[in-house]
């Protein structure tokens, strides 16, 4: 098939959980993004063919998400949308539904994101039947739909806490690894190094004008509580609120183009999509499943893991990375070089995105070659991507 590039990419700051992009929806976060990374394709909104979104709790977001972020970024009526669901992967599965079109031939233009405010997602309460005489029960959707393993009923945390005694990850070790993402993520954002990725996101109230244009996440650290923090999810685990990745909002959108039409059009790709790959393992287990995304595409490409320059793997919790490593006999020093979801957020539609715009910033600032990206995802799926540096 055709080879297919990214031509540009934004994402908005992540927000704290109730914090500053907590009233936005999902749909105008993620024009933000898409109109961001237009802008820095020097692409113009009428000229994409098709739009792909990553969303995962769309409820209450109003009817076709991915539309709305699309026409508030200046896309044309004609140009058709689809929200993606592979839960915390939606926002790296619509990059690789994106690049199955262009490779095909069926589209030169496409935009893939992803968006999440999980501040927003509402509470259920199912009253379609006569209550007689009881209570009426309040769900949390973002607990129920986004965060609960359905199988076992249990929180993600819970399923975490298996694989960690499967590979005899401690606690010291979460600590430790956590620690290391604030640090890198802080001294990230100090250094400017995320300002290539961000496009900032505006807001007007009562008092004029507020620009939300950092990470707010990684600004929240006390290292000295981390070793004294109760584990969140079991009485005798180790996951605890530090070593997890946290509740947040976003946004992040990628411009795909075939290389012809980016050379047709006189552009200077980003990077190449060189493969890409999923997994799925059984749903306790989901921890584990971005190594055998990982491993396919190796297998698949001829390739051997040190081919690999730099790795970004999704921080859904220190363990999923540490098991990772032990799985995929990785250097942990080229492991997210500039922090992960554990400081920085986990805007679950959105970081399968966020973390390929931030693999091709990492491979910019280093002046390497091949990147790979992988996230796990509930149920026990994982999807993963490899990229070649071109700028």
């Amino acid at each position: 098939g055709k080879r297919v590039v990214i031509v540009g990419g934004k994402r908005t700051p992540i927000g704290t959980f109730m914090g500053g992009l907590s009233n936005f929806s999902a749909p105008k976060l993620g024009s933000v993004a898409i109109k961001g990374a237009l802008k820095s394709a020097g692409v113009e909104g009428k000229d994409v063919e098709e739009v792909f979104m990553g969303n995962v709790i769309s409820a209450g977001s109003g009817q076709a998400p991915s539309r709305q972020a699309s026409l508030g970024a200046g896309i044309g009526y004609s140009t058709p949308t689809t929200d993606i669901n592979k839960v915390c992967a939606s926002g790296m599965k619509s990059v690789m539904l994106g690049a199955q079109s262009i490779a095909l031939g069926d589209r030169k233009i496409i935009v893939a994101g992803g968006m999440e405010c999980m501040s927003k997602i509402p509470h259920y309460a199912y009253l379609r039947t006569p209550t007689t005489y009881s209570h009426a029960k309040l769900i949390d959707g973002l607990m129920f739909d986004g965060l609960t393993d359905v199988y076992d009923n249990i929180a993600m945390g819970n399923c975490v806490e298996k694989t960690n005694k499967d590979f005899g990850i401690t606690r010291e070790q979460q600590d430790t690894f956590a620690i290391g993402s604030y640090e890198k993520a802080r001294k990230a954002q100090a250094d400017g190094f995320f300002d290539w990725e961000i496009t900032p996101v505006e807001e007007e109230g009562r008092k004029g004008k507020t620009v939300h244009g950092q990470d707010e996440e990684c600004k929240k650290f006390v290292p000295e509580k981390f070793p004294t923090l109760r584990p969140a999810f079991d009485k005798a685990g180790s996951i605890t609120a530090a070593n997890s990745s946290k509740i947040n909002d976003g946004a992040s959108a990628l411009v795909l183009m075939s290389e012809d039409e980016a050379k047709a059009r006189g552009l200077k790709p980003l990077a190449r999509i060189v493969a890409f790959d999923d997994s799925a393992v059984a749903p306790i287990d989901f921890a584990i499943a971005p190594a055998d995304a990982c491993k396919f595409i190796l297998k698949k490409m001829k390739m051997k893991v040190s081919d690999i320059d730099l790795h970004e793997i999704n921080e859904a919790f220190a363990a999923v990375v540490l098991a990772n490593i032990q799985l995929l006999d990785l250097d942990p020093t080229k492991v997210n070089v500039h922090g992960g979801a554990v400081a920085l957020g986990h805007p679950i539609g959105v970081s399968g995105n966020r973390i390929i715009l931030t693999l091709i910033n990492s491979l910019r600032a280093q002046n390497k070659s091949l990147g790979m990206a992988s996230i796990c995802n509930g149920g026990g799926g994982a999807s993963a991507i490899v990229t070649e540096r071109l700028d």
